[in-house]
């Protein structure tokens, strides 16, 4: 399992648990506060984003051989999803979602890349 930087150690081995396999830890990222003709839309009538960034992925595919393929996404990763993709997590007061790599739909921005890194 790996996950990005920045969190403690009880965090990691709470998500080690979770994430495994196939299996990615993805924090939405939500949207900006839409405003439609001036009026402000309250956060009950705001769709959930499908957007997110993930914070840990598991150890990879097993295939029928025994052998083990790496995901393709890494933490830290910003990704698109499918709208009733994966299973809502609550871990430390946060909201989190944890998919299979089948169920992302897209990878947006790598993580180097998104720091401006090559």
């Amino acid at each position: 399992m790996r996950t990005g930087g920045g969190h403690d150690a009880r965090f990691r081995t709470l998500v080690a648990g979770l994430v495994s396999r196939d299996r990615v830890l993805i924090k939405r990222i939500e949207e900006q506060e839409t405003v439609k003709g001036g009026i402000i839309i309250p956060d009950t009538a705001k769709e959930k984003s499908q957007e997110g960034e993930v914070v840990a992925v598991g150890t990879g595919k097993t295939l029928e051989n025994g052998s083990v393929t790496p995901l393709e996404v890494k933490a830290g990763d910003r990704i698109l999803f499918g709208k009733y993709s994966g299973s809502e997590i609550k871990l430390e007061g946060q909201d989190y979602l944890i998919l299979s790599e089948d169920e992302i739909i897209g990878i947006l921005t790598h993580a180097g890349k998104a720091a401006g890194k090559k």
